[in-house]
């Protein structure tokens, strides 16, 4: 670990960075250039007290779970990651498989979408990043690890809970989409990848991926419409786009409802309500 690289690279990315260019409301009295120490902090959701022990050399050597937060809070680029985790005295992680990387033009783009849900998701339908809207519509996942983070996984594995958000009778077609996206996925990551390891699994614990696997469905295409099941606002019809990166590793996934429609009633009293129960009474 190079403690005297680490300290000035970070405190080069954060001079560089406005609060605007993360996301981040500006006030009206700054004194610092670029971000604040506790600004990195609470982007990279470590305390500030640890943050701040490595801009002064002094810290223990990071993880590489909070060099990947540290790279996503400071937008770094491919290059710029892999920098940060040698001067920190990690192996740089592979740019194809790394789930916790994610593309600094994905998030930049998110940052700027408000009141309208969006996620950022991996080869592999892991959700990287959710916006305030996404976790209100979908619940939020960044508690889940391992396989668990993946909603292809998760369909098949856990599908009393992860069915709900879907109509009953479009299941069978989000099934098959499910499985032609991890093909896709599979094709370009290889059998002894991240992805095959999963289709293994996959195919011991479910028949119904076992089955569909067989079928050799490949596609990568999000559906232009669909209609999600809200525990509490029922359903709602969404239109998507998505946002991949020039290697496809990554998409970015806005959901939007037409204007002045039920939907769009629905996803404002969202935005109003949060993540919080909208019926307390509710068992």
């Amino acid at each position: 670990m190079d403690r005297d690289a680490l300290a000035g690279f970070l405190v080069s990315r954060r001079n560089s960075l406005q609060p605007s260019d993360v996301g981040l409301v500006t006030g009206a009295r700054r004194r610092t250039a670029g971000l604040r120490r506790e600004e990195v902090a609470q982007l990279a959701t470590m305390s500030t007290d640890y943050y701040t022990r490595l801009e002064q050399k002094r810290g223990p050597q990071p993880s590489t779970q909070m060099l990947a937060a540290l790279a996503r809070a400071l937008r770094l680029t491919p290059d710029e990651r892999d920098y940060l985790y040698r001067v920190a005295g990690h192996s740089a992680p592979d740019r194809v498989v790394g789930s916790d990387y994610i593309a600094p033009g994905l998030l930049r783009v998110l940052d700027r979408l408000t009141g309208t849900p969006a996620l950022i998701l991996s080869a592999l339908g892991e959700t990287l990043v959710q916006n305030d809207s996404a976790r209100a519509l979908f619940g939020d996942v960044s508690h889940l690890t391992g396989f668990e983070r993946s909603a292809i996984y998760r369909w098949f594995t856990r599908p009393d809970e992860e069915r709900r958000r879907y109509p009953e009778d479009d299941h069978d077609r989000q099934s098959r989409a499910q499985v032609a996206s991890l093909r896709a996925a599979y094709g370009v990551m290889g059998a002894r990848s991240r992805a095959g390891e999963m289709v293994r699994e996959l195919c011991r614990r479910s028949e119904e991926f076992a089955s569909l696997w067989d079928t050799h469905l490949v596609s990568r295409r999000f559906e232009d419409h669909k209609t999600l099941v809200h525990p509490e606002l029922g359903p709602i019809e969404v239109d998507c786009q998505a946002l991949f990166t020039e290697d496809e590793t990554q998409v970015l996934l806005v959901l939007t409802a037409a204007p002045r429609t039920d939907a769009a009633a629905k996803i404002e009293l969202l935005n109003v309500l949060g993540t919080q129960q909208m019926n307390p009474s509710r068992e």
